[in-house]
Formats: C-alpha cells, structure tokens, sequence
C-alpha cells in the first residue's frame, strides 16, 4: 500500500511538473490563413491537409504556437466567418479527422494550436437560425430580431444601425415577418448574448475543441457581442466625406464595447482554466480582437485575455509617424500591462494591408525587429516572415464583401483581398501554393523572385533577419531583461534590454539621412556587434561597432549585441 502511494505521488508530480503554466510569456504566435497557406488537392483553395504537410515551416522559424483562421463548416458568404457549423469542418477544408492529424503533427514540432473563435454571430444557414425564423424553441430567441417601424406606411428597419459591410444592420424576414441584426453581412445574423441558452452553447462548442487538443482561441469581434437593449438610434459621426450608409458615419455608442462583454469573457476563461486543470494541460490561450480605445482594450486584461490585441502598431503608427511617436506608442502600453500580464506586439493579420505595404519594402522587418524585442508575445501574419506585399486588386477582380459592398468608387478603402492573397513558396505554379493555375485570390505577380525558397538559399534575406530576431527572443535578457526606450537626435528610436552582462539594442532610423548614434555613456559594452540588420541597410551581422559611434543606415533598423550573445547564439 505504501508503495503505492508512493508511485501514485510520484506519477502526480511528474504530470504536474509537465505543465508549463508560463509557455506564453514570451511567444511568437503565427497567424495561419487557410484558404491561403496551402493547397494540397489542387482545387485552387488551401486546406488542412496542405497546411499539415507545412507545418515544419512554422516550427523552423521558431513559433510557438499557430492561429488558424476560420475552417468552420461555412457556405462562405464571408470566407470562414460565418459558420453553419460551429463543431465541424468545411468540406473544402478537410475533415474532423484531417484537424485531428494536424493537431497531432503541431504536438510532435512542438507548437499549439489557437482556433478562431467566431461568437458574435453564425450563419443564416445554420440549424439555430433557420429554427429562429419558424419561432421554435428554445431558438425562437437565439438571435436579435425586431419588429419593423412603419412610417407613412412604409417598413423600415428598427433604428438606424449600420452594418460593418455597408448599408442597414437588419434585414428583413418575410417568414417570420421581423427584422433581424446583422453587424457584418446579411448571412451573418448576430446571436442573442443576453439569452443564457445561447451563451452555453458557445461554452460547449470551446470544450468541443479543446476536447480535441485546441490550446486557445482568437476571439473575433469580440466586441460586437452586445447592443443595447433599448436599441436607440446611434448619433451622427458628422463626416460629409463619406456616404451615409457607410458604417463611419456613425458613432458606435450602443453596437460596441458595452460592459456585459467583459463579463461573458470572465465565463469563458473560467470555462479554459477548469479544462487545464481537470486534464492537467498548459494555460489555454485566450487573443482578443477589438479596434476599440486604448483603454477598453486593456480592459481585456482584466477579463481573462492573455493577449488583447495591440494594434497599435497597424492602427496607429505609420511610415511618417517619428521616433518620438514610436517611443509615446510603446511607452503608453507598457505603462497599461497590468502587473502580472504579459504585453503583446501585432505586426500584421488577414484584415489589414501587410506590414511591407504599410510601411514600405525597404521598412518590412523593422516592425518584426521591434515586436521581438519588445517585452511579451509578438503576433505575426503569415508571409510577413519573407516580406510579402499587398498585391492591387481591380474592383471586378474582388471578391471580399466588405470591398464589394463599397461599390466601385470605394472598394480599395475596405476589401481585405490584398493581403489575402496565397502564401509565396516558391517560383513553380502559383507560387508553390497550388498545382493549379487559378487560385481563390490570384498570386501576386512579384512570386518569382519573392518567395520563400529563394529566400532561404540568399545570404540575407527577410527570411534569414526573422530566423536571427526569434533566435534572439529566445534569449534570457529578451525574456527578463530591463527595458529602456529611447529617442536619439529627434530621428533614432532605440529600445534596449539589459540583463547583467548581456545587452541587446535596436535602432530604427526614421528619417532619410544616415545617423552615427553615442550611447557609450549609458553603461553598455564598448563594443558591439551587429547581430541583424533590415534588407537594404548595407550591414552585415558579424560587423564590431564602438558604442561612440553606432551607424544607424538611412531608414533602417539595425540590432546590436553584446559580444557574448552574438558568439554563444552562433556556436549553438
């Protein structure tokens, strides 16, 4: 008996000791759009099976986890983001039994899986809605339905609610004789999240796939989950500049950011750390999309985010924005972290022009340089790693609603096609994405020479820069190490950190003028070294550099090192 217990403790401490409960605090996560990674059965679209046979590509530059865009059984009205079923694969994506081998084979390279998690609404083909529309129970109220205003006896929607793709949020329904709320597409009805019935049908489909080996979930949208329950008329935005169905004419006052959002979120970490603890797993992940203020936000910390997105970096800064604006954008989120949470850095994501576009070819890895040196998790869109490009989409060749909706005149202002478009592998038929010619989206024309194969044969290339920043995150002094941001002659943003003997610096020249940078007064080493340079910069890592004179290139991003860093991380 007493050897028993003895090997039962045993076998309980050995489990326990498994668990990593800090695994996070210091990732890369690798935004994966599956319509765009990979194509294994040469239909044109990416799937899971092609997004398995690539997932060696995704330990080799050094993620630790992967987010997949939705692969919900969907008719596709939104590409994946309106879901028919919330507990099943498309069939133009795979199978229940294809996720389970890409599970698998994410377990054996060491990396976790993070599902999108789409609350706010479903399809106008799933079960619940159809059922919703015939009144029968309990989906009678599952999602938001009104009844039509008449004036001068003439329907019209319940109040003047905008929908994120243009127009009216609410669109009539002859059978059940209603309106119904729609925030994005009118295939996307959005559920009822002040019916408790509807709520724990989202707890179950997170256990469903946790049930399967899921480490986390990207919460879409999250705050659009409520409206107001008086559902009063929005106030005018007042912007002549645009057309008054467009959804910026409004101020979102009662469709966003209401309080009862935060508290569904707390059930919904509870719901992970229960799931933890009863199979004895890491933390659960939980990523946060909200374009909300900066204070809201943050407010997701405090709700069960591990990681409410930092947009910062995509809404705020730009190609003009200076040093001294860089330094306010950092120095603002670190200070809003609160204690015992873990910041975060988004470069890019499938909703917004790619990093390389936003900021210039020749600025592409200076974003990635400075989210990996940053304290906390870097997020980071797939292709960004090899410097991919927008490609220019014709109105007549787009296909996301968002830009369709906008009409001719203003579709470039909304289609997120131009960052969508498949994966660049290498310079064989639509980029090594496809055996197929046509593709979903097409390739962009710049694959012969952009892409990943040919990058990882060059000497220095965008591939190789991302290899040495996640080879440096690794680090001991990017994990712990003391963070300064600085602003050198108006024009050098310089980030430090500092580790007892160890130091790491970048700097990021954001003018047109090359700069020689003193900081031998700011105890650090006399001597430094080059450890990755942007594409362009004219450096080469290896070079020594006296810290009485560090050049920073013209429009450049430079990382310097101690010489211990440099020489230990190479030998290894």
């Amino acid at each position: 008996m007493l050897r028993l217990t003895i090997l039962t403790c045993f076998l309980f401490v050995a489990l326990s000791a498994a668990v990593n409960p800090n695994w996070y605090k210091n990732a890369v996560v690798y935004q994966i759009y599956p319509r765009s990674f990979k194509d294994s059965n040469g239909d044109g679209i990416g799937d899971l099976n092609g997004i398995t046979s690539k997932l060696e590509h995704v330990a080799d530059i050094g993620a630790d986890a992967f987010w997949l865009s939705p692969i919900y059984k969907s008719p596709q009205v939104d590409f994946g983001y309106d879901i028919s079923n919330f507990t099943d694969i498309d069939p133009t994506y795979g199978t229940l039994a294809d996720f389970d081998r890409l599970v698998a084979k994410a377990k054996s390279l060491g990396l976790k899986v993070i599902m999108d998690f789409v609350p706010n609404h479903s399809s106008h083909e799933h079960p619940w809605f159809k059922n919703s529309i015939k009144k029968i129970k309990p989906y009678d109220e599952y999602y938001v339905w009104r009844n039509a205003k008449y004036v001068n006896g003439k329907r019209q929607p319940p109040n003047n609610w905008l929908s994120n793709f243009q127009g009216s949020a609410w669109e009539w329904n002859n059978d059940r004789k209603q309106y119904y709320l729609h925030q994005f597409a009118a295939g996307q009805p959005d559920l009822n999240y002040r019916n408790p019935a509807v709520r724990e049908e989202m707890k179950n489909v997170l256990t469903f796939w946790m049930n399967r080996g899921v480490s986390g979930f990207r919460i879409d949208a999250i705050n659009h989950m409520f409206e107001d329950s008086q559902f009063r008329d929005e106030p005018s935005a007042n912007r002549p500049d645009i057309p008054k169905n467009d959804y910026d004419s409004l101020v979102h006052i009662y469709t966003k950011d209401l309080n009862e959002t935060y508290d569904v979120l707390k059930t919904w970490r509870k719901l992970m750390d229960d799931h933890s603890a009863h199979t004895n797993t890491d933390p659960k992940m939980i990523l946060t999309e909200a374009y909300a203020s900066h204070e809201l936000t943050v407010k997701y910390y405090n709700s069960g985010s591990t990681v409410p997105f930092n947009f910062m970096f995509i809404t705020d800064a730009h190609n003009s924005s200076s040093a001294m604006d860089f330094k306010g954008m950092i120095d603002r989120w670190m200070k809003a972290v609160p204690e015992g949470k873990v910041a975060n850095w988004v470069v890019g994501n499938h909703d917004n022009h790619r990093v390389a576009s936003r900021f210039g070819r020749h600025r592409a890895d200076e974003i990635t340089m400075i989210a990996m040196i940053l304290p906390g998790i870097a997020v980071i869109y797939n292709g960004d790693e090899i410097g991919m490009e927008d490609r220019n989409f014709t109105y007549a060749e787009t296909v996301d609603p968002a830009g369709c909706n906008s009409g001719p005149a203003r579709y470039y202002l909304r289609s997120r096609d131009p960052e969508r478009t498949p994966y660049q592998w290498d310079n064989t038929t639509s980029a090594g994405f496809s055996s197929n010619n046509k593709t979903w989206l097409p390739v962009h024309s710049n694959y012969k020479t952009l892409n990943l194969k040919h990058q990882k044969a060059e000497y220095y290339s965008h591939y190789q820069v991302f290899k040495s920043l996640r080879s440096i995150k690794r680090q001991s002094v990017i994990e712990r190490g003391e963070l300064k941001v600085e602003v050198y002659d108006k024009r050098i943003l310089s980030i430090s950190r500092v580790l007892g003997n160890d130091t790491v610096i970048v700097m990021t020249n954001r003018s047109n003028k090359p700069a020689a940078v003193n900081i031998s007064s700011r105890n650090v080493p006399p001597l430094l070294i080059v450890y990755a340079a942007s594409i362009g910069s004219n450096l080469r890592p290896g070079t020594l550099a006296l810290t009485n004179s560090l050049l920073v290139p013209k429009e450049s991003s430079v990382l310097f090192t101690s010489l211990n860093i440099y020489w230990s991380d190479h030998e290894n």
